[in-house]
């Protein structure tokens, strides 16, 4: 029987562009890409050269100061070319692909019947370990640790965000097994959060405890399910896993092999063909969405978290949707006027929006304005479902003072739950990132 979690503060963006229900198989791209930076403070050291014929599931790289940690191939083929940027950091590992996959075969195992400590090494050496993040910080977590929890949201919130139920129904067998092999690595619960499109296909899951959670943004992330069903506190690790990333892990499992299939929701008010698209990770954009000029943005992810792609780049690593919206070139004669415009969502009232709660939008990457030295005191609080301060939060971190982050919760939050603060703040902040380099601090600092 699941428990029932309502979010009340939030807030739900309504965007054109969302993707018809219908899945159809991606052509394959000749290329395929491994990005270290999706892997936030791993150091990645390459155990293999370009120009080496590579099997699906190979390892191509560990973390440098967590050699347990390895990262392989989703597709076979041979390591065409290594991009780095500055100081020599490597920005990208690509990979020219086979016409079809050659898997590593790492053995059949049964998760639920085999020791802890077999399930473990066969999630590293498989490179699953790379799907699974820790909290505090938000980082791949550490193998060394035992979470007191495991956390899998199957919750979509997000605007435009790909559906997980849909995501997820034809690999529920997958998924379930995934579950006994993470049940393996906690003394504690491990917890999946559904809405009413993932709960009709993982009403049955075995060994789990199941939370229905309804709410606006950002009721999806699991940072909030984690505030609301067993907080974070210092010196506590607690571990999430993303929904098709359970299902590749059930995999390894079933089959023996590392299958990093990937569902992609192609959305947003520019994007032609909006659908579903079965891929494999690293995939190269252009294969869905062909040449886009150069007044559209190409969003990897949603259009509050995501990161900006160019033609020919390559989906992150851990991305479910390609957004493509209108780029913000385009200025308002007099947009500073209250009420001038009311084709643009404003949370604020600055605009005939609210009159018209299910009207979809159509946004423009525009930020209607600089930074600014104003805050409006109660505006966060409204967005922001955690019983913490977030403008206080902010502050701290702008001043490095760690033993006010401490206090007012830094060890709960990640980038991602301050992505419709930073959208609504009349300061106009950078707020994900003021975030990150407070926890960033807080690594260095406090580890």
């Amino acid at each position: 029987m699941s428990k029932d979690i309502r979010i009340k503060r939030g807030l739900t963006l309504r965007l054109e562009g969302e993707a018809e229900k219908e899945l159809v198989k991606a052509p394959r791209s000749k290329t395929y890409a491994i990005k270290p930076p999706d892997f936030h403070t791993v150091v990645p050291k390459m155990v293999v050269k370009e120009g080496a014929k590579i099997l699906a599931g190979d390892e191509i790289f560990y973390s440098k100061y967590t050699e347990q940690i390895r990262f392989t191939t989703p597709v076979s083929g041979v390591l065409k070319e290594i991009k780095r940027g500055d100081k020599r950091r490597i920005l990208e590992i690509i990979i020219e692909a086979d016409p079809e996959n050659v898997y590593r075969d790492f053995g059949k195992m049964d998760a639920a019947k085999a020791e802890a400590k077999d399930v473990k090494e066969r999630i590293l050496e498989s490179g699953c370990g790379a799907f699974i993040f820790q909290r505090p910080y938000d980082i791949v977590a550490d193998p060394k640790d035992s979470p007191k929890a495991i956390f899998i949201s199957a919750v979509t919130t997000a605007p435009l965000a790909a559906d997980k139920g849909f995501i997820i129904k034809d690999k529920v067998a997958a998924f379930q097994e995934g579950v006994n092999a993470l049940k393996k690595l906690t003394p504690g619960k491990v917890h999946v959060c559904v809405d009413d499109s993932s709960a009709q296909y993982l009403k049955d899951l075995q060994g789990v405890e199941l939370h229905h959670v309804k709410g606006p943004h950002p009721a999806g992330n699991v940072g909030i399910q984690i505030h609301k069903i067993d907080p974070v506190n210092q010196g506590e690790r607690v571990w999430t896993v993303g929904v098709e990333d359970v299902a590749i892990i059930g995999n390894v499992f079933l089959t023996g092999e590392y299958r990093a299939e990937r569902t992609v929701a192609i959305v947003g008010s520019e994007a032609e063909n909006r659908r579903y698209y079965q891929t494999f990770i690293g995939a190269n954009v252009s294969d869905f969405i062909g040449e886009v000029s150069e007044d559209i943005r190409i969003i990897s992810g949603n259009v509050l978290t995501g990161t900006k792609l160019s033609n020919n780049q390559y989906i992150g690593f851990f991305d479910n949707e390609v957004t493509l919206i209108p780029e913000g070139n385009n200025y308002r004669l007099f947009g500073w006027l209250p009420f001038t415009y009311n084709n643009i969502h404003s949370h604020s009232h600055t605009s005939l929006s609210w009159l018209f709660p299910n009207k979809k939008f159509r946004p423009t990457t525009n930020l209607h304005g600089e930074e600014r030295a104003l805050v409006v005191t109660g505006e966060m609080e409204e967005v922001l479902p955690m019983d913490v301060y977030p403008m206080q939060l902010i502050k701290a971190c702008m001043a490095g003072d760690i033993e006010k982050m401490e206090n007012l919760g830094i060890y709960e939050v990640a980038p991602e739950d301050f992505a419709t603060v930073e959208y609504i703040n009349t300061s106009k902040l950078e707020v994900q990132e003021v975030i990150r380099l407070g926890l960033d601090l807080m690594i260095t600092e406090v580890g």
